[in-house]
Order: C-alpha cells, then structure tokens, then sequence
C-alpha cells in the first residue's frame, strides 16, 4: 500500500473511534436522567389497594379477616392500613 493510502485509513479508524466514544457518553448520560425522572410511580403499594396479611402473621384467620385496605404510603415504602396500627413493609403481605 502506498502510504498515503496508510495514512488515509488511519485517519479515518481514528475518527471512527472518536465518533464511537462521543455516542457512548450521549447515551450514557441519557440513560442517567431517564432512571432518575421516572422513580416514583415505581411502587408495590398504592392507596385504596388491598393488601392480605401472610397467614403465619395471623393465624387461625380466613384470607377475607386478614385482607385490609391501604390508606397511606410513606416515603421509606411502608404502608399504613385501614383498621390497623402501625406501619407495615410488604415482606409481610402475601405475593398477589
């Protein structure tokens, strides 16, 4: 090869390159804001939802006795609930 032919394609790997870095950080950094914009709505509880007791938590209970309904979610992810005191997290309630 001629060398002004080397000289070419190198030129043009070296760019290539660059581009290739330049889009990864763009994507990089959108990523980012998206995770950050769309954290609240994620949530395994929402007021007005009903929520059932695990049966080793009350025992000797039917599943409708051991089902209480939502009535505020707090910042930490726990709930409070109609009817009972306390705040509640949701290792304690069965999978729906």
């Amino acid at each position: 090869m001629k060398k002004g032919t080397k000289l070419l394609l190198g030129g043009v790997t070296v760019a290539a390159a660059a581009a290739g870095a330049i889009g990864a950080v763009i994507m990089k950094r959108d990523r980012k804001s998206k995770r950050f914009r769309s954290r609240a709505p994620d949530s395994w509880a929402r007021p007005g939802m009903k929520v059932t007791f695990r049966a080793e938590l009350m025992p000797g209970r039917d599943g409708d006795e051991r089902t209480y309904e939502v009535t505020d979610l707090l910042p930490s992810g726990r709930v409070l609930l109609d009817r009972v005191n306390g705040e509640h997290t949701q290792t304690e309630f069965e999978r729906q």
